[in-house]
């Protein structure tokens, strides 16, 4: 629950609306969420992920090249695209090391199951990894982070 003061004398409740996964995806479809919006489904809302600094971007991409080269053929490694924690997660984290799918996730996000680690490079957004991101990660039995 959020309080709004438009006018100090007055105050309001509002309820937050809740997405699932599944109405995620419908506004995606729809092309109400673009990728120009950067944004992730946590905990069933829809969060604007912060710009990645320097620093963050080249990180993650020489540990995503360094990881693909060890785990080539043993796991997939997928830097910053999605992984479904239904009913209301959709996180991008920076990386994320699965099993290798026959369809190659062509018809689908990689879920818990098939989730052996996840990496979140943490510079200003460290507070939010190890508290909420963590929460959500933990909750779907996702068994390294």
């Amino acid at each position: 629950m959020v309080q709004t003061q438009s006018n100090p004398e007055v105050k309001q409740e509002v309820q937050l609306k809740r997405w699932t996964v599944e109405e995620y995806h419908r506004l995606i479809q729809a092309e109400i969420l673009t990728a120009e919006d950067h944004v992730e489904l946590l905990d069933g809302y829809i969060i604007e992920r912060v710009p990645q600094d320097l620093p963050h971007a080249s990180i993650t991409d020489d540990l995503s090249d360094d990881l693909k080269a060890i785990l080539r053929g043993r796991a997939k490694v997928r830097a910053q695209l999605p992984i479904t924690i239904a009913p209301n997660s959709e996180p991008e984290p920076d990386i994320a090391i699965v099993r290798i799918d026959q369809r190659r996730y062509r018809d689908r996000h990689p879920n818990p199951n098939d989730v052996y680690l996840i990496i979140e490079v943490a510079d200003s957004t460290f507070r939010s990894d190890r508290t909420h991101k963590i929460k959500i990660y933990a909750k779907a039995n996702i068994p390294e982070y």
